[in-house]
């Protein structure tokens, strides 16, 4: 006979008991929930492996995968009774060992994060401001900024960021050329660009923008490949 999935059995079934509703003895282990394991005891190399293995995922600034391996730390220290100031100076050894070899690198990963938030339509305020809780220095940040702004060749980084916005939540003249659409949609739109942290003269000129092309011309009057 071809076996079936759960679909059709009753919950006691399911679940292990018999057709009478009596459960299984859970206590054999075959059937039952098995416990949660505590986590592993930290050492010097499980930090090292942890942060390796995160590392060969994501990027990151040094704040925060400090902050990821100090909570492996009090988890340990919860379950293990290690002690919080041993974990963080495996941590401080890990952190200067991973900068030392070039894993990590806070001035770019502030610049990569700076292009991300920026192509995202993320205004300059917000883009700081992001950047900070990640934990990086002022020096990094406004260093991303500058290499930003370089790299748009555009005279408002805000107008160009709002722009982007717009087109991706279909705003303004991003909308079917129906004027009256666009008029009835207008408050909404402006207050779209206010609660992403654009001024409201930013907002202004993307929504009440003619067409996507003359905006485009007014972001980038040089042509510069902002998009």
């Amino acid at each position: 006979m071809a076996a079936r999935d759960g679909a059709g059995m009753s919950d006691d079934i399911r679940e292990g008991g018999d057709k009478n509703g009596k459960g299984a003895d859970k206590s054999s282990g075959k059937l039952g929930r098995k416990k949660p394991r505590a986590p592993r005891k930290v050492t010097q190399q499980y930090i090292e492996n942890s942060a390796a293995y995160y590392l060969g995922r994501f990027a990151s600034s040094k704040a925060h995968l400090r902050d990821l391996m100090m909570k492996k730390v009090h988890r340990s220290h919860y379950h293990h009774g290690t002690e919080i100031e041993e974990g963080a100076k495996m941590v401080d050894v890990m952190i200067a060992k991973f900068e030392g070899l070039g894993y990590l690198d806070d001035a770019a990963y502030a610049v990569m994060r700076a292009r991300s938030f920026f192509a995202k339509g993320t205004p300059l305020r917000g883009i700081r401001f992001k950047l900070a809780r990640q934990g990086l220095s002022e020096d990094d940040i406004e260093a991303a900024l500058s290499a930003l702004e370089a790299e748009v060749e555009v005279e408002n980084l805000d107008l160009a960021a709002a722009f982007k916005l717009a087109r991706k939540r279909r705003l303004g003249p991003f909308r079917e050329p129906d004027s009256e659409v666009r008029a009835e949609r207008r408050e909404k739109d402006l207050a779209t660009l206010a609660r992403a942290g654009f001024s409201y003269d930013v907002a202004q000129q993307v929504i009440d923008a003619p067409s996507v092309e003359e905006l485009e011309l007014v972001v980038a009057p040089t042509g510069a490949m902002f998009i």
